[in-house]
């Protein structure tokens, strides 16, 4: 509006007559041409005044830039894709992979480890057409798995650290007293399979179980095990379960 306003004021007279009507004309159409400029901001600003203010902040927001706003619901529909992106992430972080169970609908835990142990063993022995069923003996699992569980949850271990291994005095009374008796000397092979000096004595209520080995690191490691980690050593237990079941393997 400066600008036009600025340029009606420009003397008429520069020159000859021809001139002068010429700046003339001129000036008389830019002072018009300047009130109109003048009289459309008016309109502008007064249609502006009259906008409620969300209106207005939704102009500032967003410019009338036709490429901006082709854009908009793309970078709302990306913003969206992206927030369930991160949902299924964060879904997965909490919950981890789908379960059998899950995925099929029916359950799929025993409910119980050694109702679990011995209906995985039966299954391998019913898919086995070379299954001798005259020889199976599944009470003998059972009763096998009930002296891990008595060695396991109600055996009394006293542990003594040695210069070169650990020294045990595991201890119990009836049912915990025959599992201990029935296990511990059991292992000794085991345990003696994986590089380590082991033997058994007979106590009036348990055994002693002492593991030995002339390597220091060895030796440290005995002491950390303690009583259950020594009994877990070795990958036999699982095979021998099946060999139970089919008697060829007694403890």
């Amino acid at each position: 509006m400066i600008g036009i306003i600025g340029i009606s004021r420009v003397p008429a007279y520069c020159g000859g007559k021809g001139t002068f009507r010429t700046r003339w004309i001129m000036s008389r159409w830019l002072g018009k041409a300047g009130l109109a400029g003048v009289a459309m901001i008016a309109a502008t600003a007064y249609a502006a005044a009259q906008m409620p203010d969300h209106a207005r902040m939704h102009g500032q927001m967003n410019p009338g830039d036709s490429g901006q706003q082709q854009m908009m619901p793309q970078n709302g529909m990306q913003g969206r894709m992206m927030h369930g992106q991160h949902g299924m992430e964060g879904g997965m972080g909490q919950h981890g992979m789908m379960t059998g169970s899950e995925a099929s609908g029916q359950p799929v835990l025993p409910g119980q480890e050694a109702f679990g142990t011995i209906q995985e063993i039966v299954r391998i022995l019913e898919a086995d057409p070379a299954t001798d069923w005259s020889k199976v003996n599944i009470s003998a699992l059972r009763e096998h798995l009930i002296d891990m569980d008595e060695a396991t949850m109600r055996a009394a271990a006293t542990e003594r650290a040695l210069d070169n291994g650990i020294e045990i005095a595991v201890t119990g009374e009836g049912r915990t007293l025959d599992a201990i008796r029935r296990m511990i000397p059991a292992h000794v092979h085991e345990l003696s399979q994986l590089g380590w000096n082991a033997k058994t004595e007979d106590l009036p209520n348990g055994v002693k179980l002492t593991v030995i080995s002339t390597d220091a690191r060895q030796a440290t490691k005995l002491r950390a095990l303690g009583f259950m980690g020594i009994m877990v050593q070795g990958a036999h237990h699982q095979q021998h379960h099946l060999m139970m079941a089919k008697s060829e393997f007694t403890h």
